[in-house]
Formats: structure tokens, sequence, C-alpha cells
């Protein structure tokens, strides 16, 4: 009986190693196909040749969708486990979710951190250096050569940063216990540099995210349509018609020679027929879509900004009287034992849309800031250059989504694998240190975001608008025409 009881245990542990393996390659490849519609949405067309390149920007172009994908798991593992856990408390005899269980979730935690691992030192590394090789001089030139040269400088990038990396540790701890697991490099070396890279990105959150959440509120005011209040769109589109009519007659007036005009009036010309495209759509947009809308987006984004200012300052107080509020605190209940909000299911939903809300925040903001600002990439022209550092940028933000949410507050699920291994996450200082930044900046930006109007009004009263104190221009709405012809920006 013994027996028959051990071969039934092998066969249920194989049974559900296979599920679970099954079920982590179905939402890659749904994840990978995604992806690579999204990359080839953006590739540049003119990069499609039937040559050698050709197949180095293919075989980029793979590398790169599958960087994007683990991106795309990444941000979707926090979320992911919060729901499951709620589902398990819900239905927990339920024979149709018997595959979700603990197993499956600490799996996909370690499938993640692992291809994190692999994107960003192995894949991307050698992505790049494969498309911007050419081969060893008096070699002959071909796709091995290619190959020889990236792996060379592979080992030569790895040699680098190991060395700094061990001359760091060997500067910063000098005990005895420390030199030796200097020389332990898949234990000690890895994980200590992947936590690294993760504080990094986390710092990187810490800038883009404020900046995200108060751009937000001009994204969203250009893609909808805003309500027309004391407005006549018929005389702005009689007015735009007419400027455009008068660009295209001096267009053509000008003869080919003078190439810098020409570029000029193109651009202006241009910039008319997209302003009078957007007051076409607003013209044609229902009552409802430009008076319920557009106010119902703005309050929601409002509140959602609030709620999660609110949830980091309560974080802040519960770090300051209970150490277990630390993101490397006291291990939980368990996947499927205990719900992690008091208010339930409700609560774990607001977790999820908050989770997403950084994340999108987070990519507005880096797009946002002028470092950053020549990486936003353009549809059927972008290179695959920019296209492996956007991949490469994604993958940072993506990986430190889920220490960011868990180091706020933003929920008390406990940071699974690698994710949860972070030295500086038991560190009372950093954290506390992180909460406060992210609140103080964040407050910060609102403020500058809603009192931008008032302060354009106090320079022009007090004369400085011509010194470009404000700069404000980045933040502006849609320009449109007054009723003398000019534009003038809301």
């Amino acid at each position: 009986m013994e027996g028959q009881d051990e071969v039934s245990a092998r066969e249920q542990h194989f049974h559900s190693q296979v599920r679970e393996s099954t079920i982590c390659f179905l939402l890659f490849a749904i994840l990978y196909i995604v992806s690579y519609f999204i990359i080839t949405r953006y590739k540049r067309k003119s990069d499609e040749q039937e040559d050698e390149d050709a197949i180095v920007n293919r075989i980029s172009l793979f590398l790169s969708t599958f960087t994007l994908a683990v991106s795309a798991g990444a941000v979707l593992l926090l979320p992911f486990s919060i729901i499951s856990n709620e589902i398990l408390l819900s239905f927990p005899q339920n024979y149709y979710i018997q595959w979700l269980n603990g197993s499956l979730i600490h799996g996909l935690w370690n499938l993640a951190s692992l291809f994190s691992n692999l994107c960003l030192f192995v894949l991307m590394p050698f992505a790049f250096f494969f498309l911007e090789s050419e081969g060893f001089a008096g070699l002959k030139r071909g796709i091995r050569a290619r190959i020889l040269e990236t792996l060379v400088m592979l080992i030569l990038l790895a040699l680098l940063i190991l060395g700094i990396v061990w001359v760091a540790l060997a500067l910063i701890d000098n005990d005895a216990a420390s030199m030796e697991s200097l020389y332990d490099l898949w234990e000690f070396y890895l994980p200590y540099l992947y936590s690294c890279i993760s504080l990094m990105g986390c710092l990187l959150l810490l800038l883009c995210t404020p900046v995200g959440l108060s751009r937000m509120f001009t994204v969203m005011g250009q893609l909808l349509v805003k309500p027309t209040i004391l407005e006549d769109l018929d005389e702005q589109i009689y007015i735009i018609t007419l400027e455009e009519e008068a660009l295209q007659r001096r267009l053509n007036g000008l003869s080919s020679s003078v190439e810098h005009n020409i570029t000029e009036l193109e651009q202006e010309l241009d910039n008319v027929k997209t302003l009078k495209t957007k007051l076409e759509r607003r013209k044609k947009a229902s009552a409802w879509e430009r008076n319920l809308v557009y106010p119902a987006v703005m309050v929601l984004l409002l509140i959602e900004t609030s709620i999660s200012v609110l949830l980091v300052a309560c974080n802040i107080l519960c770090l300051l009287v209970d150490e277990t509020a630390m993101p490397k605190g006291t291990r939980g209940p368990g996947i499927g034992n205990a719900s992690l909000s008091a208010f339930g299911f409700v609560g774990a939903a607001l977790e999820i849309i908050l989770i997403f809300y950084l994340m999108v925040s987070s990519v507005v903001g880096f797009y946002s800031l002028r470092f950053f600002g020549n990486f936003i990439p353009k549809k059927d022209d972008t290179t695959m250059t920019k296209i492996i550092g956007n991949c490469v940028s994604i993958l940072v933000l993506s990986s430190a989504l889920p220490v960011m949410s868990r180091t706020l507050g933003i929920t008390r699920f406990d940071l699974l694998g690698d994710f949860g291994r972070f030295n500086w996450l038991g560190n009372f200082y950093i954290v506390l240190s992180y909460n406060l930044l992210f609140a103080i900046m964040t407050t910060l930006c609102l403020v500058r975001k809603f009192t931008s109007a008032v302060r354009e009004e106090l320079f022009k009263a007090l004369g400085l608008h011509k010194l470009h104190l404000s700069d404000t221009s980045r933040d502006s709405e849609t320009t449109k025409p007054s009723a003398n012809g000019h534009q003038k920006a809301l």
C-alpha cells in the first residue's frame, strides 16, 4: 500500500508539473503574439531587406519581442496573484479552478525573475551588439563573424561589470565572510546585481511616476473630446480652413529653390491640418461624449491619484509603528488562506486598478522626461536600435513595478521568488525615504499642474513672461484659433 501511495503521489506531482508548464507556455505564447504585433506596428519598414542585415534585424526583432513579452508578464504578475488569491478564497473547493494554486503562482514569479535576468543581462546586450557588429577585420564577412564579435563583446562586458561589482563589494564589506561570498557567482553575484538593477528601476519609477500622474490629465485631455462651452466650432473650422487655403497658396507660389521656406510652410500646413481634424472630431462628437465622458474621466483620474497618495501616507504611518509593514517583513498567510485587503474582493480590485494606473503613469512620465524624449517610438518609423532601448527601459520599469507597489503599500501581497530577496527592502530608512519622496514629489507635481494657469497669469501681470520662467509649453493643451485667425493656447 505504501508503494502504491508513493507511485500515486509521483503521478500526481508529474501531472501537476505538466499542467503548470502548459499553462505557463500558453500565457507566454499569448503575450509573445501581442508583443510581436506591437513591435511590428512601430518597426521601420525600410529595415526589411533580403540580405545579411535582414537576418540580423529579424533575430533582434525576435529577441526584442521576447523581452517585451517578459515585461508584460512582469506587469501582470502582481495583479494575477492578487486576483488568484481572492478567487481561491471565494471558491476553495471548485473543481474548475484546481489548476489555480500556490505552486503555479510561485512558479510564475520564479520564471518572471529568471527571464528578466536573462533578457536584461544576455538577450538585450546580445541583440544590440549583434545589430551593431560587422565582424573582425581579416575574417570573412557573414553571420558567423558577427556572432563571434558579439560573443567577444558580451564576454568583455560581463568581465567589466563583474569586476566593478567585485571591487565595490570588496570596498564596502571587508570582513572574511563577505570576501568568501565574492567568489560565489550564481548564489551571490547575480542576485546582488539584479538587486542593484531593481533598486535603480525603483528610483527611475520614483522619478517617472509622479511626473506621469500629473501628465495623465494632459494626455487624456488630448485623447478625449472636451466640452464646448461658449465656443463656436463652425466659426473656428471656417477660420482654420481659410488659413489652410492661404498656406497652400503660399506653398504653391514658392519656387523649389527656396527649400528652407518650403519646409517651414509644409510643417505649418501639417499642424493646421491636424488642428482642423481635431476640430471636426469635436464637432461630430455626441453631446454625451463631450459633456459626460471628459468630466467623468478627469474626476476618475483625480480620485485614483488621491487614493494613491493617501495609501502611501497611511503606509508611512504603518512603517513608523509596525515593522511588519516592511516589504521584507513577516511572511503572509499564503495564497488562498486569507484576503489581502480589509474590503475583500472590492479592495483587491482597487489594488489591481491602482497598480495598472501607476504602470501607465510611469510609462507616460518616462517618455515625458526630456532625457528620454527621443525614445518615443513612431509608427512604421522606429529603428531596431531604438526598439531595443525601449524594450530594455520597459523591462526595467515593469520588473520594478511589483517591488514599488509593495514598498509604497499599494498592496500587502508578499513578494515571491527573487523579488522578495533584495537586501535593500529590509532597510527601514531606504523604504521610509522612498515613501516620503514619492508622496512629496507627487503632491508637488499635481500642485504645479493645477496652478500652471494661475502662474502664467501672474507672470504676465508682473511682466516676467518674457523671461520664460515657466515651462508649461510641454503641458499646454491643444491650440485652437481665436476669432481673429491667430492661434492661442488654452
